[in-house]
């Protein structure tokens, strides 16, 4: 089949004013706990999410990260400080985030603003990974340039043993952001393309949301 004849209808389900909650992080929740119990830990992450930031010359980027919690505060993730997107985050604090939950015929775009999580809180997430998730974020300066595999497998194996006896530490570089949304956009596939776009609006010096349609 060629790639312009890839195509299939939605007809999973609808999204109705009526339905929307008035809060869109309380929404996202309904959405999000729909997806977890939808997947059943098969086959996908329902907490992977495309992360998109500009650079310093306005060029686009993005890449999937994890969310690892969310409230009305905000959605965390977790990076290393000195990367890529790092740097962006610094020229650019501000980015969307977008989750598709294909299952559900379902997406959401967030935009926000983006500034770093308490230490105390990289802290605490950084002691619950795994043991090897710990070695991995110590021996990588993510997004620099090594010369071939096994400098880092080397380089893993060295803080391995150098860690064997002892608690591993996070390193400064590495820690928590959090996006603090003022759009959140939820997407419902319908069929002839004909899909239900709600976009909520955080207005200006309010805590109150703004809710509107808009057209597939």
């Amino acid at each position: 089949m060629s790639i312009d004849a890839m195509r299939r209808d939605f007809d999973h389900g609808a999204f109705d004013e009526s339905d929307a909650h008035s809060n869109p992080i309380d929404q996202f929740k309904r959405w999000f706990d729909d997806a977890v119990a939808a997947n059943k830990g098969e086959w996908f992450e329902p907490n992977a999410m495309t992360l998109a930031t500009v650079d310093s010359a306005g060029f686009a980027d993005a890449r999937i990260v994890l969310l690892k919690s969310f409230d009305h505060n905000g959605f965390v993730f977790f990076t290393n400080y000195s990367s890529i997107k790092g740097d962006q985050l610094i020229d650019h604090p501000h980015a969307t985030l977008v989750f598709y939950w294909p299952i559900l015929e379902r997406q959401v775009r967030v935009r926000g603003t983006v500034a770093k999580t308490s230490i105390e809180l990289s802290d605490a997430y950084f002691a619950s990974r795994p043991r090897g998730s710990q070695l991995g974020a110590l021996a990588s300066d993510q997004s620099s340039v090594v010369s071939n595999r096994k400098t880092l497998e080397d380089k893993l194996a060295a803080l391995d043993k150098q860690y064997t006896d002892s608690p591993i530490p996070r390193p400064e570089s590495w820690g928590g952001y959090r996006l603090a949304a003022n759009s959140i956009e939820f997407w419902q596939g319908r069929t002839n393309r004909l899909h239900d776009r709600l976009r909520y609006t955080l207005e200006t010096d309010s805590s109150n949301w703004s809710i509107e349609r808009l057209a597939p």
